[in-house]
Protein backbone atom coordinates (compact mmCIF):
# COMPACT_ATOMS: atom_id res chain seq x y z
CA UNK A 1 0.00 0.00 0.00
CA UNK A 2 1.55 3.80 -0.92
CA UNK A 3 1.78 5.58 1.92
CA UNK A 4 -0.46 9.20 1.35
CA UNK A 5 2.44 11.15 2.50
CA UNK A 6 6.73 10.92 2.10
CA UNK A 7 7.39 9.33 5.56
CA UNK A 8 10.85 10.43 6.74
CA UNK A 9 10.57 10.55 10.69
CA UNK A 10 10.21 8.18 13.48
CA UNK A 11 10.07 9.16 17.22
CA UNK A 12 10.35 6.71 20.10
CA UNK A 13 8.59 7.40 23.29
CA UNK A 14 9.92 5.54 26.59
CA UNK A 15 8.24 6.27 30.34
CA UNK A 16 11.07 5.83 32.51
CA UNK A 17 10.58 5.68 36.65
CA UNK A 18 13.99 5.08 38.34
CA UNK A 19 15.54 3.37 35.23
CA UNK A 20 19.04 4.88 35.86
CA UNK A 21 20.23 1.46 35.28
CA UNK A 22 18.84 0.54 32.45
CA UNK A 23 19.42 3.80 30.35
CA UNK A 24 22.74 3.12 29.37
CA UNK A 25 22.26 -0.26 27.18
CA UNK A 26 18.82 0.83 26.28
CA UNK A 27 20.12 4.12 24.49
CA UNK A 28 22.81 2.34 22.92
CA UNK A 29 21.07 -0.35 21.30
CA UNK A 30 18.04 1.95 20.36
CA UNK A 31 21.07 4.26 18.54
CA UNK A 32 22.39 1.13 16.70
CA UNK A 33 18.39 0.04 15.69
CA UNK A 34 17.72 3.46 14.12
CA UNK A 35 21.26 4.25 12.89
CA UNK A 36 20.05 1.29 10.52
CA UNK A 37 16.70 2.65 9.61
CA UNK A 38 16.57 5.22 6.72
CA UNK A 39 14.52 7.76 8.82
CA UNK A 40 15.85 9.94 11.32
CA UNK A 41 14.85 10.16 14.70
CA UNK A 42 14.25 10.80 18.12
CA UNK A 43 14.02 9.06 21.44
CA UNK A 44 11.22 11.04 24.08
CA UNK A 45 11.91 9.70 27.44
CA UNK A 46 9.36 10.56 29.78
CA UNK A 47 10.75 10.81 33.29
CA UNK A 48 7.87 10.17 36.07
CA UNK A 49 8.88 11.10 39.14
CA UNK A 50 12.69 9.00 39.57
CA UNK A 51 14.55 9.18 42.47
CA UNK A 52 17.57 7.31 41.67
CA UNK A 53 19.20 9.97 39.05
CA UNK A 54 17.22 9.23 35.90
CA UNK A 55 16.69 12.96 35.17
CA UNK A 56 19.84 13.97 35.96
CA UNK A 57 21.58 11.35 33.25
CA UNK A 58 18.90 12.62 30.85
CA UNK A 59 19.70 15.93 31.13
CA UNK A 60 23.34 15.06 30.02
CA UNK A 61 22.53 12.84 27.54
CA UNK A 62 20.61 15.25 25.85
CA UNK A 63 22.95 18.04 25.71
CA UNK A 64 25.39 15.02 24.07
CA UNK A 65 22.70 13.50 21.31
CA UNK A 66 20.41 15.99 19.85
CA UNK A 67 17.93 12.93 19.21
CA UNK A 68 17.65 12.79 22.70
CA UNK A 69 14.69 14.77 25.16
CA UNK A 70 12.89 13.97 27.89
CA UNK A 71 9.72 15.05 29.56
CA UNK A 72 9.77 15.30 33.38
CA UNK A 73 6.52 15.08 34.98
CA UNK A 74 6.14 16.81 38.45
CA UNK A 75 4.99 13.65 40.61
CA UNK A 76 4.43 10.05 39.49
CA UNK A 77 1.19 10.40 37.31
CA UNK A 78 1.48 6.37 36.36
CA UNK A 79 2.88 4.84 33.52
CA UNK A 80 -0.43 5.26 31.21
CA UNK A 81 -0.55 8.47 31.69
CA UNK A 82 3.20 9.09 31.10
CA UNK A 83 2.72 7.16 27.59
CA UNK A 84 0.18 9.86 26.83
CA UNK A 85 2.34 12.39 27.89
CA UNK A 86 5.31 11.55 25.22
CA UNK A 87 2.43 10.94 22.24
CA UNK A 88 1.54 14.31 22.45
CA UNK A 89 4.35 16.08 22.35
CA UNK A 90 5.94 13.25 19.72
CA UNK A 91 6.10 14.60 16.24
CA UNK A 92 7.33 12.39 13.98
CA UNK A 93 5.23 10.13 11.35
CA UNK A 94 5.60 6.96 12.92
CA UNK A 95 5.42 6.77 17.10
CA UNK A 96 6.74 3.46 18.91
CA UNK A 97 6.00 3.08 22.69
CA UNK A 98 8.09 0.92 24.36
CA UNK A 99 9.05 0.24 28.44
CA UNK A 100 12.65 1.23 29.59
CA UNK A 101 13.45 -1.97 31.41
CA UNK A 102 14.59 -3.36 28.61
CA UNK A 103 11.79 -6.32 28.42
CA UNK A 104 10.86 -4.74 25.04
CA UNK A 105 13.84 -5.96 22.89
CA UNK A 106 14.85 -2.77 20.10
CA UNK A 107 15.94 -4.84 18.03
CA UNK A 108 12.33 -5.53 17.33
CA UNK A 109 12.34 -1.51 15.97
CA UNK A 110 12.92 -2.83 12.08
CA UNK A 111 10.30 -5.29 11.89
CA UNK A 112 7.57 -2.50 13.48
CA UNK A 113 8.82 -0.37 10.74
CA UNK A 114 8.31 -2.54 8.17
CA UNK A 115 5.12 -3.46 8.60
CA UNK A 116 4.72 0.06 9.16
CA UNK A 117 5.81 0.39 5.62
CA UNK A 118 3.61 -2.14 4.51
CA UNK A 119 0.47 -0.03 5.08
CA UNK A 120 -0.08 -0.91 8.54
CA UNK A 121 -1.43 2.17 11.04
CA UNK A 122 -0.54 0.59 13.98
CA UNK A 123 1.70 -2.39 14.57
CA UNK A 124 1.59 -4.06 18.05
CA UNK A 125 3.50 -6.45 19.82
CA UNK A 126 2.32 -10.32 21.35
CA UNK A 127 5.17 -11.29 24.36
CA UNK A 128 5.68 -14.48 24.70
CA UNK A 129 7.53 -14.51 28.32
CA UNK A 130 10.72 -15.68 28.99
CA UNK A 131 11.08 -19.02 30.31
CA UNK A 132 12.71 -17.30 33.52
CA UNK A 133 9.27 -15.52 34.15
CA UNK A 134 7.84 -16.52 37.57
CA UNK A 135 4.83 -18.77 37.20
CA UNK A 136 2.49 -16.71 39.10
CA UNK A 137 3.27 -13.73 36.92
CA UNK A 138 2.36 -15.27 33.68
CA UNK A 139 -0.78 -17.39 35.07
CA UNK A 140 -1.91 -13.77 36.46
CA UNK A 141 -0.84 -12.41 32.80
CA UNK A 142 -3.43 -14.85 31.30
CA UNK A 143 -5.90 -14.34 33.73
CA UNK A 144 -5.81 -10.53 33.44
CA UNK A 145 -6.50 -11.01 29.42
CA UNK A 146 -9.15 -13.45 30.21
CA UNK A 147 -11.11 -11.29 32.60
CA UNK A 148 -10.73 -8.76 30.49
CA UNK A 149 -11.79 -9.83 27.24
CA UNK A 150 -15.04 -11.66 29.24
CA UNK A 151 -16.07 -8.43 30.32
CA UNK A 152 -15.39 -6.08 28.48
CA UNK A 153 -16.96 -4.87 25.10
CA UNK A 154 -13.10 -5.76 23.27
CA UNK A 155 -11.04 -8.43 22.30
CA UNK A 156 -7.43 -7.77 23.56
CA UNK A 157 -5.12 -10.78 22.49
CA UNK A 158 -3.17 -11.96 25.11
CA UNK A 159 0.31 -10.85 25.74
CA UNK A 160 -0.67 -7.59 23.97
CA UNK A 161 2.08 -4.99 25.48
CA UNK A 162 2.54 -1.44 25.49
CA UNK A 163 5.25 -1.96 22.66
CA UNK A 164 3.54 -0.68 19.27
CA UNK A 165 4.13 1.43 16.34
CA UNK A 166 1.32 3.98 15.36
CA UNK A 167 0.98 6.08 12.59
CA UNK A 168 1.07 9.95 12.97
CA UNK A 169 -3.16 9.96 11.98
CA UNK A 170 -3.97 7.38 14.59
CA UNK A 171 -1.93 9.61 17.15
CA UNK A 172 -3.89 12.39 15.76
CA UNK A 173 -7.21 10.83 16.80
CA UNK A 174 -5.44 9.63 20.16
CA UNK A 175 -4.74 13.26 21.35
CA UNK A 176 -8.66 13.74 21.13
CA UNK A 177 -9.16 11.28 24.05
CA UNK A 178 -9.72 12.49 27.43
CA UNK A 179 -10.75 9.81 29.89
CA UNK A 180 -9.74 10.45 33.11
CA UNK A 181 -8.53 6.60 33.59
CA UNK A 182 -6.67 5.69 30.42
CA UNK A 183 -6.00 2.07 29.25
CA UNK A 184 -4.33 2.93 26.35
CA UNK A 185 -4.52 -1.03 25.32
CA UNK A 186 -7.95 -0.95 24.88
CA UNK A 187 -8.47 2.40 23.54
CA UNK A 188 -6.04 1.67 20.84
CA UNK A 189 -7.64 -1.52 20.13
CA UNK A 190 -10.97 0.49 20.48
CA UNK A 191 -9.49 3.26 17.65
CA UNK A 192 -10.22 0.24 14.87
CA UNK A 193 -7.30 1.28 11.53
CA UNK A 194 -5.70 -1.47 9.80
CA UNK A 195 -3.17 -3.29 12.56
CA UNK A 196 -1.45 -6.35 12.78
CA UNK A 197 0.79 -8.30 15.62
CA UNK A 198 3.85 -9.74 15.89
CA UNK A 199 5.35 -12.01 18.54
CA UNK A 200 8.45 -11.31 20.51
CA UNK A 201 10.16 -13.22 23.67
CA UNK A 202 10.73 -10.58 26.48
CA UNK A 203 13.77 -10.44 27.88
CA UNK A 204 14.44 -10.33 31.73
CA UNK A 205 14.67 -6.95 33.52
CA UNK A 206 18.34 -5.78 33.50
CA UNK A 207 18.44 -3.40 36.23
CA UNK A 208 15.83 -2.29 39.10
CA UNK A 209 12.74 -3.63 40.07
CA UNK A 210 9.12 -3.86 38.44
CA UNK A 211 6.83 -1.17 38.99
CA UNK A 212 3.80 -3.97 38.57
CA UNK A 213 2.86 -4.93 41.85
CA UNK A 214 0.03 -7.51 42.32
CA UNK A 215 -2.18 -4.83 43.44
CA UNK A 216 -1.22 -2.50 40.91
CA UNK A 217 -2.18 -5.22 38.43
CA UNK A 218 -5.71 -5.99 40.20
CA UNK A 219 -6.46 -2.16 40.00
CA UNK A 220 -4.99 -2.06 36.19
CA UNK A 221 -7.22 -4.78 35.09
CA UNK A 222 -10.62 -3.15 37.37
CA UNK A 223 -9.40 -0.16 35.25
CA UNK A 224 -9.17 -1.49 32.06
CA UNK A 225 -12.58 -3.84 32.47
CA UNK A 226 -14.43 -0.44 33.61
CA UNK A 227 -13.43 1.55 31.08
CA UNK A 228 -15.12 -0.24 28.37
CA UNK A 229 -17.50 -2.20 29.57
CA UNK A 230 -20.77 -1.76 31.92
CA UNK A 231 -21.16 -5.53 32.16
CA UNK A 232 -20.18 -5.74 35.84
CA UNK A 233 -22.91 -3.68 36.69
CA UNK A 234 -25.93 -6.05 34.83
CA UNK A 235 -23.86 -9.10 36.82
CA UNK A 236 -24.35 -7.57 39.64
CA UNK A 237 -27.75 -6.88 38.92
CA UNK A 238 -28.33 -10.45 37.73
CA UNK A 239 -27.26 -11.49 40.83
CA UNK A 240 -29.71 -9.20 42.87
CA UNK A 241 -32.53 -10.88 40.78
CA UNK A 242 -31.54 -14.25 41.03
CA UNK A 243 -30.81 -14.14 45.14
CA UNK A 244 -34.15 -12.02 45.40
CA UNK A 245 -35.94 -14.59 43.43
CA UNK A 246 -34.43 -17.58 45.94
CA UNK A 247 -35.86 -15.75 48.80
CA UNK A 248 -39.05 -16.77 47.89
CA UNK A 249 -38.41 -20.01 48.78
CA UNK A 250 -38.31 -19.23 52.18
CA UNK A 251 -41.33 -18.16 52.10
CA UNK A 252 -43.47 -21.60 51.78
CA UNK A 253 -40.68 -22.78 53.98
CA UNK A 254 -42.11 -20.24 56.68
CA UNK A 255 -45.48 -21.10 56.41
CA UNK A 256 -45.13 -24.50 56.57
CA UNK A 257 -43.13 -24.64 59.54
CA UNK A 258 -45.32 -22.15 61.11
CA UNK A 259 -48.69 -24.97 61.10
CA UNK A 260 -46.53 -27.80 62.07
CA UNK A 261 -44.67 -26.51 64.75
CA UNK A 262 -40.60 -27.06 63.39
CA UNK A 263 -38.33 -25.53 65.19
CA UNK A 264 -36.77 -22.55 64.28
CA UNK A 265 -33.11 -23.47 63.08
CA UNK A 266 -30.15 -21.61 65.25
CA UNK A 267 -28.47 -18.42 64.95
CA UNK A 268 -25.58 -19.68 63.33
CA UNK A 269 -27.12 -20.30 60.18
CA UNK A 270 -29.12 -16.92 60.47
CA UNK A 271 -25.83 -15.04 60.96
CA UNK A 272 -24.07 -16.85 58.26
CA UNK A 273 -26.95 -16.47 55.90
CA UNK A 274 -26.80 -12.42 57.02
CA UNK A 275 -23.07 -12.59 56.71
CA UNK A 276 -23.47 -14.21 52.77
CA UNK A 277 -25.94 -11.27 51.67
CA UNK A 278 -24.23 -8.70 53.67
CA UNK A 279 -21.26 -9.23 51.93
CA UNK A 280 -23.01 -9.62 48.39
CA UNK A 281 -24.61 -6.26 48.75
CA UNK A 282 -21.16 -4.70 49.67
CA UNK A 283 -19.32 -6.08 46.58
CA UNK A 284 -22.24 -4.65 44.37
CA UNK A 285 -22.01 -1.27 45.78
CA UNK A 286 -18.52 -1.42 45.26
CA UNK A 287 -18.78 -2.05 41.73
CA UNK A 288 -21.70 1.12 41.45
CA UNK A 289 -19.36 2.81 43.50
CA UNK A 290 -16.24 2.06 41.14
CA UNK A 291 -18.10 3.39 38.31
CA UNK A 292 -19.65 6.80 40.03
CA UNK A 293 -15.94 7.38 41.26
CA UNK A 294 -15.15 7.26 37.21
CA UNK A 295 -17.92 9.48 36.75
CA UNK A 296 -16.66 12.09 39.56
CA UNK A 297 -13.07 12.28 38.40
CA UNK A 298 -14.16 12.52 34.75
CA UNK A 299 -16.30 15.26 35.71
CA UNK A 300 -13.49 17.24 37.41
CA UNK A 301 -11.30 17.02 34.04
CA UNK A 302 -8.55 17.60 35.49
CA UNK A 303 -5.42 17.26 33.43
CA UNK A 304 -3.58 14.00 32.70
CA UNK A 305 0.15 14.94 33.91
CA UNK A 306 1.58 18.23 34.72
CA UNK A 307 4.98 18.82 32.63
CA UNK A 308 7.67 19.95 34.93
CA UNK A 309 10.57 20.28 32.49
CA UNK A 310 11.24 19.62 28.87
CA UNK A 311 13.99 20.31 26.33
CA UNK A 312 11.66 19.49 23.78
CA UNK A 313 11.22 22.77 21.37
Amino acid sequence: MTPQYQRSSLAIVIPVCNERGNLPLLISELEEVCNSLPYTYQFIFVEDSSTDGTLEYLREQSQLHPHIFYISLTKSFGHQNALKAGLDRAEADAVITMDGDLQHPPSLIPELVQQWEAGYDIVFTIRNDHKDIALWKKRTSRLFYEVINNLSDIEIQPGTADFRLMDKKTIQVFRQFNEADLFLRGLIQWMGYRRIGIEYTSRLRQSGQTKYSLNKMVRFALQGITSFSTKPLYIAAYLGLFFSLCSVIFIPYTIIGYFYGHAVSGWASIIATLAFFGGLQLMILGIIGIYIGKIYMQGKNRPHYIVKETNLP
